[in-house]
């Protein structure tokens, strides 16, 4: 699952043109579900008008090349909308986002999913779980009240907990995505996930989907050479809990000369000392 970046222009609008050739790129490198309005596409940091374009030109450029999985969240009615909107578009599945109000019973996690989902049955849909306290029984019960509720992308840090949820819930009803990206991919995969999602793929896409095609093989050796190569790229977009997640991509394709390195608050763009930092890692990649 890649998650595309939201590039901007130098006066802070939407860059549709840089947006079309970032995906375009990880098309044509094989890429075959795409995540606009993901986290690493600065879903919070953009207006309803911006996420609609954003999902329009997704679905546009993926026509008949690659699978849509917009990403929706918000309050009911906002999230309602945008699913509706991603129907109305051509996308053929939506990710909710975690809900980010502060206080989320398990029941009203439910209800929150269940809303959605029913509001758009012709559509599969994930949920995005970074919740730890989620148990897999919920993810059933949702399950058995939308069967468009189709896969579950996974962003615990705990392999362990992670294996628990999907067994629970239904390690065959579900398709399993690992949601921590290519450092949790081969851990989650050993425990049931078919699936990770990606920023990386942004940079490097033959580097992602070839630590794919390793782990749908079981070739975990090959995966962690992968994953060896990765592992500082990854972990300085991890660092101080998750600061430049975004911020780290877009230096590096402002490297290639792909787009901007301009990122919205609450994020920031890179100071210079990190900026040579991330040249240097990503310097001799497969593009």
């Amino acid at each position: 699952m890649a998650i595309p970046v939201t590039p901007f222009t130098a006066d802070g609008a939407l860059d549709t043109a840089a947006h079309r050739t970032l995906i375009h790129r990880l098309l044509d490198a094989g890429v075959r579900t795409l995540t606009p309005n993901g986290n690493t596409g600065e879903f919070y940091a953009l207006s309803p008008d911006e996420r609609r374009a954003v999902t329009e030109l997704t679905v546009e450029a993926a026509r008949g090349r690659a699978s849509v999985l917009a990403g929706v969240g918000l309050d009911v009615p906002t999230a309602v909308a945008s699913a509706r909107h991603a129907r109305e578009a051509g996308a053929r599945l939506v990710m909710v986002h975690q809900p980010v109000h502060p206080y989320v019973s398990p029941g009203g996690w439910l209800d929150y999913h269940r809303a959605i989902a029913e509001a758009v049955p012709e559509l599969g849909v994930v949920p995005y779980v970074r919740d730890p306290l989620l148990e897999g029984e919920l993810l059933a019960e949702l399950g058995e009240l939308c069967p468009n509720v189709v896969g579950v992308k996974y962003a615990v840090p705990d392999a362990a907990r992670f294996a628990a949820v999907a067994r629970d819930a239904g390690l065959d009803r579900f398709v399993w995505v690992a949601g921590l990206a290519e450092l949790y991919a081969p851990s989650y995969f050993a425990m049931g996930a078919t699936g990770f999602t990606s920023g990386l793929v942004n940079v490097a896409p033959r580097m992602s989907l070839g630590m794919l095609d390793a782990l749908r093989a079981g070739d975990f050796p090959a995966a962690m050479k992968t994953w060896d190569r990765i592992r500082g790229f990854e972990e300085l977009r991890a660092a101080t809990r998750s600061a430049d997640n975004v911020s780290v991509v877009k230096e590096a394709l402002a490297r290639l000369g792909l787009c901007r390195r301009d990122v919205r608050p609450p994020s920031r763009a890179l100071p210079r000392e990190l900026r040579a930092q991330v040249a240097a890692l990503v310097a001799g990649w497969e593009r």
